[in-house]
């Protein structure tokens, strides 16, 4: 659905079209530049902005199917620019990603929104308080964006920061199911990665002046953005080697439990082997027995074999088995 639908004059917002058809006859007159926003569109309505504003079929594609990785496409006048916005679930303790795509001609902003993030709409009404900004042309819309998706990692990096806390916590505390939830994270850090990673490029072909024309203002403000996500790209490298090392120590102290456990249960065999082995030893009843015919036989197989089960356990407690 379109979500929201405006033409920008030097910086202002002036016309909020009703239809996509006044935007058109507004973009062909010349009378500013037209921001559409648009919500998992349907296939009539992406046809329509495609066939407007001449946007090249691969491009189209990859904004109706999306599931596609961050990057920069340039076709003719048109930059296509595919974006992974993610955020943190609190209750659900997991992090959700999005996807936007934004075409961006000389007089036009089209962004297809798959995801409930990020809140295009915030980003409109910061533009929209900062008009020195927004007279810097469709470029400073990308910029917007960009900042927006790039400043809401911030907050999911917190949030796996906290839970891997958490799971150290469960590791040194023998939580002997917390392996699932490691992996699980991990697989969460790698996907983030996935994400962030390739804005790295992204950005810095759009920072060179050789690639794309961009305002220089705005080139600027990207480089800020830049360093945003070379911070976050970071973190989660080390996120990803902790994660890691964890994994690896649960393993060690899952080792040592089951040594432990092992050892436990050897010791106790070998106690109640040893006056199993007497009790077997005279209870043959071969006829040429001396202990048989003993007064004091009985007695004296009893006091060995507690002696000697004693003895072991003696032992054993000593070595830390028991």
């Amino acid at each position: 659905m379109i979500v929201d639908n405006a033409i920008y004059v030097d910086g202002r917002r002036t016309e909020e079209p009703g239809t996509l058809r006044e935007t058109y006859d507004a973009v062909r007159e010349r009378r500013g530049i037209a921001w559409i926003g648009l919500y998992r569109p349907t296939e009539e309505e992406f046809s329509s902005v495609a066939g407007e504003f001449g946007l090249h079929e691969l491009a189209v594609e990859d904004a109706t199917e999306a599931h596609q990785r961050p990057k920069l496409e340039r076709y003719g006048e048109t930059l296509f620019v595919v974006l992974k916005p993610a955020r943190y679930l609190d209750e659900e303790e997991r992090v959700e990603f999005g996807e936007v795509h934004v075409f961006v001609g000389e007089d036009f902003v089209v962004t297809v929104r798959h995801g409930e993030a990020p809140h295009l709409g915030e980003v409109r009404k910061r533009l929209e308080a900062d008009p020195e900004l927004l007279r810097r042309g469709p470029e400073a819309i990308m910029h917007a964006i960009m900042d927006r998706v790039v400043d809401d990692y911030v907050p999911v990096v917190d949030g796996l920061r906290n839970d891997i806390e958490e799971i150290e916590a469960e590791v040194f505390g023998g939580n002997p199911s917390v392996s699932r939830r490691i992996y699980e994270l991990s697989r969460e850090v790698i996907e983030f990665q996935r994400a962030t990673e390739p804005l790295r490029g992204v950005l810095g072909d759009m920072i060179r002046a050789e690639t794309i024309d961009v305002d220089p203002e705005v080139r600027r403000y990207l480089r800020d953005v830049q360093d945003h996500v070379l911070q976050v790209t970071e973190r989660l490298a080390g996120f990803r080697e902790l994660l890691q090392n964890i994994l690896s120590v649960n393993l060690t102290l899952a080792s040592l439990a089951q040594n432990e456990e092992v050892k436990k249960i050897s010791a106790w065999a070998a106690i109640l082997f040893a006056p199993t082995l007497i009790g077997t030893v005279y209870g043959m009843n071969f006829r040429y027995m001396p202990e048989l015919n003993w007064l004091l036989g009985y007695p004296f197989a009893l006091v060995l074999m507690v002696c000697t089960s004693l003895t072991l356990y003696l032992v054993f407690k000593h070595r830390g088995w028991l």
